[in-house]
């Protein structure tokens, strides 16, 4: 005997990688077109947030995030004071003793005064001085004059009004103390250099903060330098101060005019530490703290009208609901001394078309997560787990000094994620649909939308298990119809009889009911399937339900036949049987040939009633119900009784019902 062990038929083989072949085409099909998919509507999504952000509409939501995370930062931990500034602040308190505002130039000569006696490598005046508050001018204008003291102007505004600094002044220790305030009020940023117009031409001025930093740095042999990078930047020892360009990092349509940097806070409060108008004008300051520190003199008093909206204040981190500018200032000579020291680098911001391959990767992830992960409560986590990973990669790089966009990739998953599942939505609606057209050539919407619903069962056993249930059964049927189609052509008996087939579907559809079958020129409507009905109330409106169809299907009888006497049509008229009773529902027939049915003795009840008597008909429409039907109806119809008749195939009498109108009362 010869062993088959391991032998193939030869026709089998090539039979078995043709199927695996078309499998794997399958496969590779799907799985290409979910690349295809995914990469169009990335790119598109991308392309979109990106021209959305450029318009600035994104701006103030990216500013809202680079807000907190400036929050979160500093509640991680803030750097010490910083020892190399001293904050003279002018409070209320100040104010009231003094009992002077704006405080006259001997004051301030002999703050001044007190404060060069110990040496100080840099006074910053943030008082305007244009005007003299005598006395002592002369006093004033001779403390002003030392090497060291540097006093402020303002840059003119759109309508050219300035304000000056006072006369005699060396222009290279004149910085202005204007700030760059964003749209919603808050300052994210430091105005560095300006220009300011005079007669001999437009000069670059620099800033009240820049001035104190450089003074300090040139004892340190670091002067400003042209950058390796541009040598149109400024370089101050290993930092490049590179300008703010438009469309970088959440500044999408701001002025970036001048020369800005992003302003990187030291402290959410005064980043030096402070002392009042008042000790210094006691002499009550440790020498140590002016001796070689860089001093700005300023005012902290709420009715000097001089503070500012910072990333802090909506957290409520800060004990004032503004900043001083004095502070702002002190904020920005940190800044500037520590990026030329190299103890902390500035902030790097991202330019357009590196949010473009930022914005696009996260798409493309969001795309491929959405493709693959179909199941809501999976497709619901792994969209949270992303929004997360945004946050969480986006903070960690501003931990590392680089602000990117976050509001616009998120905005990029958001939308791509939601593409993409309406694109599978709309893809698997469309196999529904063809499903349901097929199953709808045998049976109703309705029953197809049962048989959809329960389709994980028909795969296993391929059909629907039955199950009892009560029901309201209606049936029609057009009188004298044999007749009729006789005497019409076939085409036009078609026309007509659609159209009277649609108007009572269309009825039967608006009253909850589904048409479980076509049955020539009638129907089958049932009320009360394919969802079960088992409560009193539930089967009480079924059969309400029902009797409002028939009647309403007799008033569309109506006009139609109208409609039809306009054309010298014959005028039609119908039968129509109702009953309420148990009724079992489920596939009937094979997997190759399948449909809904709905079976029980009630269903040949109705059946009866419809046929009943085919010559009594009183009117063009005759609706007969059973008794079980009228009991449910709750006297919400005018009956007229027919007494207990003997239906064709019953041996037991029912009580028989014509249904006249609805109920007046």
């Amino acid at each position: 005997m010869v062993s088959l062990k391991g032998f193939t038929a030869p026709w089998r083989s090539p039979l078995q990688r043709a199927r695996q072949w078309c499998r794997k085409s399958a496969r590779q099909w799907a799985a290409d077109q979910g690349i295809l998919v995914v990469t169009l509507v990335s790119v598109g999504v991308s392309l979109t947030v990106l021209g959305v952000n450029q318009l600035g509409i994104l701006e103030s939501a990216e500013w809202l995030a680079y807000d907190q995370m400036v929050r979160l930062r500093h509640l991680l931990g803030e750097p010490p004071l910083d020892d190399r500034l001293l904050l003279v602040t002018i409070t209320e308190e100040d104010l009231q003793e003094i009992q002077a505002l704006p405080l006259t130039d001997q004051t301030i000569a002999t703050v001044l005064a007190h404060l060069q006696t110990h040496q100080p490598a840099a006074i910053g005046l943030d008082i305007y001085r244009a005007i003299p508050q005598p006395p002592g001018q002369g006093e004033l204008g001779e403390q002003i004059r030392a090497e060291n003291v540097v006093v402020i102007t303002k840059l003119p505004d759109v309508s050219g009004t300035g304000i000056p600094a006072p006369e005699g002044v060396d222009p290279d220790r004149i910085g202005f103390n204007d700030v760059v305030v964003d749209a919603d009020g808050t300052i994210r940023r430091s105005l560095i250099m300006g220009e300011q117009v005079t007669p001999e031409g437009p000069q670059v001025i620099f800033s009240l903060s820049l001035r104190l930093a450089l003074r300090y740095l040139a004892l340190q042999n670091i002067t400003p330098q042209s950058s390796v990078v541009n040598p149109h930047y400024m370089q101050l020892g290993p930092s490049t101060f590179v300008p703010l360009q438009p469309g970088s990092g959440g500044y999408a349509r701001t002025d970036a005019g001048g020369y800005q940097v992003l302003l990187d806070y030291r402290h959410s409060l005064a980043p030096a530490r402070q002392v009042t108008l008042m000790e210094v004008l006691q002499n009550q300051v440790d020498p140590d703290w002016v001796r070689g520190k860089i001093i700005l003199i300023g005012m902290t008093a709420p009715s000097g009208k001089d503070l500012f909206y910072t990333p802090f204040t909506r957290a409520g981190i800060a004990a004032t609901h503004q900043m001083p500018g004095v502070f702002i200032h002190a904020q920005m000579v940190s800044q500037y001394l520590d990026a030329a020291t190299g103890a902390r680098s500035l902030i790097w911001l991202s330019v357009p078309w590196q949010e473009a391959l930022w914005c696009l990767g996260w798409a493309l992830l969001a795309g491929t997560v959405a493709w693959r992960l179909r199941h809501p409560v999976a497709f619901a986590l792994s969209q949270n787990g992303l929004l997360m990973a945004l946050a969480a990669v986006g903070f960690s790089l501003f931990l590392q000094r680089a602000w990117v966009p976050i509001v616009a990739p998120t905005v990029g998953i958001v939308g791509t994620s939601g593409i993409v599942l309406a694109y599978q939505a709309q893809q698997s609606a469309r196999q529904r649909q063809m499903m349901l057209m097929l199953l709808g050539q045998n049976t109703s919407p309705e029953i197809a939308d049962a048989l959809w619903e329960n389709r994980d069962r028909l795969l296993k056993s391929g059909k629907l298990p039955g199950q009892k249930t009560t029901a309201t059964m209606l049936f029609t049927d057009i009188r004298g119809f044999s007749t009729l189609a006789e005497v019409t052509p076939p085409e036009q008996l078609l026309d007509w009889l659609n159209e009277y087939l649609s108007a009572m579907t269309d009825a039967i559809q608006t009253h909850h009911g589904i048409v479980n079958k076509f049955t020539g020129d009638g129907l089958l409507a049932v009320f009360g399937v394919p969802i079960t009905r088992n409560t009193p109330e539930a089967i009480a409106q079924d059969a309400q339900n029902a009797v409002h169809c028939a009647l309403t299907m007799a008033a569309c009888m109506d006009r139609l036949n109208q409609h039809r006497q306009t054309r010298n049509q014959p005028l039609l008229q119908m039968r129509v049987g109702i009953f309420t009773g148990a009724v079992v529902v489920g596939s009937l027939g094979g997997q190759t040939r399948m449909e809904y049915g709905i079976i029980g003795d009630s269903v040949n009840i109705a059946s009866r009633l419809e046929s009943f008597d085919k010559t009594r008909q009183p009117t063009p429409c005759r609706i007969l119900i059973g008794e079980d039907t009228l009991a449910y109806l709750q006297n919400q119809f005018q009956v007229e009784s027919w007494g207990a008749l003997t239906l064709k195939g019953r041996h037991a009498p029912i009580g028989v019902y014509r249904v006249l109108a609805h109920s007046t009362l």
